[in-house]
């Protein structure tokens, strides 16, 4: 499909930026672009720090599931995790209660200026709110070295882990800490190693046999990309978000609608950290889990957070170079 022009892109273009409950990634407010295609609203949600080259696969999935169909949906609902920050160990019940139903909580460790007694904290109480039936996941976003990583395994398999999600940042790394730890039985799963990598597909490839991969459609270029790295995976998917509105996760959920083998739980629980959205029915966990289906933002919603002119300028231009990228890297 011939890529839209740059001014179509722009046509639709709305910028919000959306107030977050606590502290995530650093930030307290999420910025953001909507775009509208013909097959409804999409997003375009690359964080501002991301260079073009990175941020053009996220435009590429905002085209794609705003101006392509989506695949066939094999499950109207996808089951979702709570998403615990690196929060002190007495937040975590206020955390948790954002997510009614939820049975899986990823819970962040390693986060900069922290240390490993934190975790310990943090993952404990996380624990003990979910009762021994709970899956804990962990997320380092590569933050350890190997020997961090085993360090920091050694002291909190005790809590019965469901999987380590990108301990390291270097696929020599997780190897190698795969190759030390495999008595632990606790699985590593990747993400930034994928995503954030050149060739997604190589990385793939690279990864720890049967390492869990986290797949998410915006960073890797679309539902359809997403689709074909599973494929590709020699052991189980998991679909997560990148801190999307809730038109972002309903794109998300598409990937997960269309896996044929959905084993774990989806991070796509996230717009619960959001403090706003940008629909007054916005995708946050009912009973553990969300629907499946396009979102159509509220137009006095897009007008309460909207962001500035320079900022929708700031954007705009981001729009045009990253498509002059996507265009010059089409086959003649």
């Amino acid at each position: 499909m011939p890529l839209p022009p740059a001014a179509e892109l722009i046509a639709g273009l709305e910028v919000v930026a959306l107030p977050l409950r606590r502290r995530f990634r650093g930030i307290t407010v999420r910025e953001t672009a909507l775009l509208r295609g013909p097959e409804g609203w999409t997003e375009f949600a690359a964080f501002p720090e991301y260079d073009d080259p990175e941020a053009a696969r996220w435009l590429a999935a905002a085209i794609e599931y705003g101006w392509q169909p989506t695949p066939p949906a094999l499950r109207d609902r996808i089951p979702v995790n709570a998403t615990v920050p690196a929060v002190a160990a007495e937040d975590v019940a206020g955390v948790l209660a954002l997510y009614p139903g939820c049975r899986t909580a990823k819970v962040k460790v390693a986060e900069p200026g922290g240390v490993l007694a934190e975790d310990i904290d943090r993952v404990a109480a996380v624990r003990e709110v979910l009762g021994p039936e709970g899956r804990i996941r962990l997320d380092a976003n590569g933050a350890w070295n190997v020997d961090e990583a085993e360090r920091a395994l050694h002291e909190l398999v005790r809590f019965d882990l469901e999987y380590l999600e990108q301990p390291c940042a270097t696929a020599e790394e997780l190897a190698e800490l795969a190759r030390r730890t495999k008595y632990l039985d606790v699985p590593i799963a990747v993400d930034e190693g994928v995503r954030k990598s050149g060739d997604p597909a190589a990385a793939v490839a690279s990864a720890p046999p049967r390492a869990v991969l986290v797949v998410k459609a915006a960073p890797l270029g679309g539902v359809r990309a997403g689709l074909r790295l599973a494929a590709a995976a020699t052991g189980p998917v998991v679909v997560s978000s990148a801190l999307e509105s809730s038109v972002g996760l309903a794109m998300g959920a598409a990937l997960a609608a269309a896996l044929p083998d959905l084993p774990y739980d989806c991070g796509l629980g996230t717009g619960a950290l959001l403090a706003a959205d940008v629909t007054a029915s916005p995708l946050v966990p009912v009973g553990g889990s969300i629907p499946v289906g396009r979102v159509e933002p509220d137009a006095d919603l897009l007008a309460r957070h909207r962001a500035d002119a320079d900022r929708r300028a700031w954007w705009a231009a981001r729009i045009e170079r990253c498509r002059a990228l996507l265009e010059a890297q089409r086959p003649d």
